[in-house]
């Protein structure tokens, strides 16, 4: 027998226990958990606060895309956008970086730059490329700490990172100038119009413009500015000229400013500074002369074309401008005309220093106008019909009394120019018609009537055909008288002359008469009918 004891019937087999061998595939997802924890971490703590700005919409803004950026910078994203509670406006939440939270200071300044026609903005032209975006300006000092802004509809015109100077001008309009209008020196774009102020709506606007270093060292206490915008047509020697500042003016408007020569050793203005805004380049130049005499004119004809700033010329050289046409009606009289105040400037033509005084003013035009000075009404340009002042000298001119009104000079008028050639043929015109012309015609037809009938009537022609007949009686008589002296008397001879000269006489009054009967009006006119 064997040893070894059978297992006893329906006993389960023993198992045999195996140890588990670890596998490399396991670290997979364990190195992933433990990055994402690391990157989940270190989200959590990079991420920057939460900005949250009001704007009137949110146009070009999308959530998850729209970037915050500073000199093109990513400083966070929009991470939603919603509407406020009473749809006035949109809530727009932005998460910033750990960079983007340093800009976060009550001095910032947050805007969404979007495509728009703005040349002073180059970056409003990127973004047809590259969508809307928000950006900052952080201000030249930091703040407290703040988290909620309100957004600027417009990109302000002056960074705090930009060094120059704003300064304020007055104007009683200001046509096409609006925030973001450039401003030009020497047709260079040195600065732009930051936003002006109507105030009560009765007194001058308030323009306040930001001038770039270093061009505003060139604004001085005499510097002028006027109004660049829009085209200017006109006629100069005799050739149409057009005169347009920028195309950038001409679209958004303009201001251009100069700096006399005097001034160049003037100091720069401060910040601040206040300085009257010309409607025109024009007005402004002569603004600068210190000089000024103020004269009146009382014009009785048609001043169409005769504005505020259309210049005083005397032998065509500029010496003022208009600045103002007041129509004045006499009520009692039944009478109108037209009261023109002038500025002039002597200094346009003399050589006059700074604050110099001139002699009376009202002793120096009496002598000019005892020597036939007179005002004018004359056209400076035929195209448009714009009117100017010409102080012209007339050697026949009557006799004339220069007055004063009210501090000003009055000048006397005299029509001139197209309104004098236009008197003259109408006085031309009313003297010709004033001739009886119908009556002269009836005489002349009358005259005629009769010299035709007393040379086509009967008498006439019985008086030529007797004086016909005689001619011929004498010459039968004559014949008779030839027979009996002979062919070679004396008689003979001085006979014959006589007969031929009746015989020319005879044949010129026919002549005569059938002329006269085919030309009757050669009684008042002769032959050559003038």
């Amino acid at each position: 027998m064997s040893d070894q004891q059978a297992p006893p019937p329906n006993t389960p087999p023993r198992a045999k226990l195996r140890r588990q061998s670890f596998h490399l595939v396991w670290l997979i997802p364990i190195v992933a958990a433990i990055i994402a924890g690391y990157l989940g971490y270190r989200t959590i703590m990079e991420r920057g606060p939460l900005l949250t700005l009001s704007f009137v919409n949110a146009d070009g803004l999308t959530a998850g895309q729209t970037q915050l950026k500073y000199k093109a910078v990513a400083l966070g994203t929009v991470e939603g956008i919603d509407l406020a509670k009473d749809n006035s406006h949109v809530i727009v939440r932005v998460r910033m970086n750990d960079v983007g939270e340093r800009f976060l200071n009550s001095n910032a300044r947050f805007w969404v730059v979007r495509p728009r026609l703005n040349f002073s903005d180059i970056s409003a032209f990127e973004t047809i490329v590259s969508g809307a975006y928000i950006s900052v300006d952080p201000g030249k000092t930091r703040g407290a700490y703040k988290d909620h802004f309100t957004g600027l509809e417009t990109p302000p015109g002056v960074r705090s990172d930009e060094p120059g100077r704003t300064y304020t001008l007055t104007a009683n309009t200001i046509g096409s100038i609006n925030s973001g209008s450039p401003i030009f020196y020497r047709d260079v774009p040195v600065g732009e119009v930051l936003g002006y102020d109507i105030g009560n709506g009765i007194g001058p606007i308030k323009i306040s413009i930001f001038i770039r270093a270093p061009f505003d060292d060139l604004v001085r206490e005499d510097s002028r500015f006027w109004n660049s915008s829009g085209v200017a047509f006109g006629i100069k020697g005799g050739v149409l000229q057009l005169q347009l500042q920028s195309i950038q003016a001409l679209v958004a408007g303009g201001i251009s400013f100069s700096l006399p020569h005097a001034a160049l050793d003037d100091k720069p203005s401060p910040n601040g500074a206040d300085f009257r805004l010309y409607s025109s380049q024009q007005q402004a130049e002569s603004s600068a002369y210190d000089t000024q005499i103020q004269v009146v004119s009382y014009i009785t004809s048609d001043v169409s074309g005769l504005t505020p700033g259309s210049p005083v010329t005397a032998l065509g050289i500029q010496v003022g401008d208009v600045t103002g046409v007041e129509l004045m009606v006499d009520q009692k009289n039944g009478t109108a005309k037209v009261k023109v105040t002038m500025q002039l400037q002597p200094q346009r033509i003399l050589s006059l220093g700074p604050n110099a005084k001139t002699p009376d003013p009202q002793a120096v035009f009496q002598r000019f106008v005892d020597n036939g000075m007179r005002v004018e009404l004359g056209t400076q340009n035929y195209v448009t019909g714009q009117k100017e002042i010409n102080l012209a000298i007339d050697p026949k001119a009557p006799p004339a009394k220069v007055t004063m009104e009210g501090g000003a000079i009055v000048l006397p008028y005299k029509p001139g120019g197209l309104d004098a050639l236009m008197a003259n043929a109408a006085d031309i015109t009313g003297k010709v018609d004033q001739m009886p012309f119908k009556q002269i015609g009836d005489n002349l037809n009358k005259l005629l009537a009769t010299a035709n009938g007393t040379l086509g009537s009967a008498q006439t022609k019985a008086l030529l055909k007797n004086l016909s007949e005689t001619l011929k009686t004498a010459n039968t008589t004559l014949q008779g008288l030839n027979q009996g002296f002979g062919n070679d008397s004396d008689f003979q001879r001085s006979l014959q002359q006589i007969l031929t000269q009746a015989n020319a006489t005879l044949q010129s009054l026919q002549a005569l008469t059938t002329y006269l009967n085919q030309h009757p009006q050669a009684v008042l006119f002769g032959r050559s009918g003038k």
